[in-house]
């Protein structure tokens, strides 16, 4: 009997670890008072610095991961990359501004001033435009996805990261009426995607050559986990230590927030899922297609909505939000994906 496959302690808990980071930098905002605000100016072109480096160690290690010669296999597998490719980049982002109009500026109309509301929407944007780079390694994994084809499908979507998120972000947050300096965006994509992506492929090359796949896969790799997990906690606590004002004066803000990227998530799931079957895809390409663009690449998300709009935006809030509830809302998923095994 195969052993039962299980996310790893850290990924599993991810929710509790947040809301603690939730609670404890509101702790820390309310305490620091003022003080907090040096921090928000070590700024270089829009940049935070201390929340770059926490950031891109984050994405490093993500990039150490990416194989782009597996790319040369898509012919095996094109009708899932398509479908992949499809539902990331014409169909996702905008169904997520959709339904960030909807809720923002309509159904909470009466519990979100209209000035905040375009941000909240700008940072759903932001958020709907990055499909997921490191977790749908673990999601593939749960629901018995082809590992191979998860590997393609991300090292291609972090290609057309370099030349769609830019275009993408700046049209949808241009129709909602939001101010977009490109220089931010294009300079985003340079620090958080272009430099840690060398940086990971000249590194991961280098080893590989020197001490084989193997060591790389099974020494080295699982040494960068706790870096990562630190980084991503310190940013947590940073975040809301600057958004603890905010969320002190609307309590139910994230649930508001939460409300609308969620039922992204199970349409964007639900509509690929269906669409793969119909093309009858198999199950171990089908459940990773829809699961990474049911994901999103949070980490990039924060870094350009407070590169846009500040460490005490509602936009790097929404974003934060995101990470909040994409594991529990995907554990569901892959019990689904599990369930209906085909």
């Amino acid at each position: 009997m195969a052993a039962k496959k299980e996310i790893a302690f850290f990924e599993k808990y991810l929710s509790l670890w947040v809301a603690l980071c939730i609670a404890g930098g509101i702790g820390i905002g309310y305490i620091a008072g003022d003080a907090m605000l040096i921090m928000s100016t070590w700024e270089v072109y829009q940049v935070n610095i201390p929340i770059a480096i926490l950031i891109w160690m984050m994405i490093y290690p993500m990039m150490l991961q990416i194989d782009f010669s597996s790319i040369k296999e898509v012919g095996k597998k094109p009708k899932g990359i398509f479908l992949t490719l499809i539902m990331n980049w014409l169909i996702k982002p905008f169904t997520m501004a959709f339904f960030a109009w909807i809720f923002f500026t309509k159904i909470f109309a009466a519990f979100i001033d209209p000035s905040l509301a375009g941000e909240y929407i700008a940072g759903a944007i932001i958020l709907g435009a990055a499909p997921c780079t490191a977790m749908v390694f673990v999601w593939s994994y749960l629901t018995d996805g082809d590992p191979n084809y998860t590997l393609m499908q991300v090292s291609i979507n972090d290609l057309i990261i370099l030349v769609a998120f830019v275009p993408i972000v700046g049209f949808l947050l241009g129709i909602t009426d939001v101010v977009v300096p490109y220089e931010t965006l294009v300079l985003s994509i340079l620090i958080y995607v272009v430099i840690p992506l060398v940086a990971g492929l000249i590194t991961s090359k280098f080893l590989i050559k020197k001490h084989g796949e193997d060591w790389f896969k099974t020494h080295f790799l699982p040494k960068f986990k706790p870096v990562s997990i630190i980084a991503l906690l310190l940013t947590l606590i940073l975040l809301f230590a600057f958004q603890g004002e905010n969320i002190l004066n609307n309590p139910l803000v994230i649930l508001f927030i939460a409300v609308p990227l969620i039922i992204q998530t199970y349409f964007v799931f639900f509509a690929t899922w269906f669409a793969g079957k119909k093309l009858k895809l198999t199950h171990p390409v089908c459940a990773p297609a829809a699961l990474i663009g049911a994901s999103n690449f949070f980490e990039l998300s924060v870094a350009v909505a407070i590169g846009l709009f500040g460490l005490q935006s509602p936009a790097a809030l929404v974003c934060v939000v995101g990470v909040l509830v994409e594991v529990p809302v995907m554990l569901s998923l892959v019990a689904y994906a599990n369930k209906k095994k085909y």
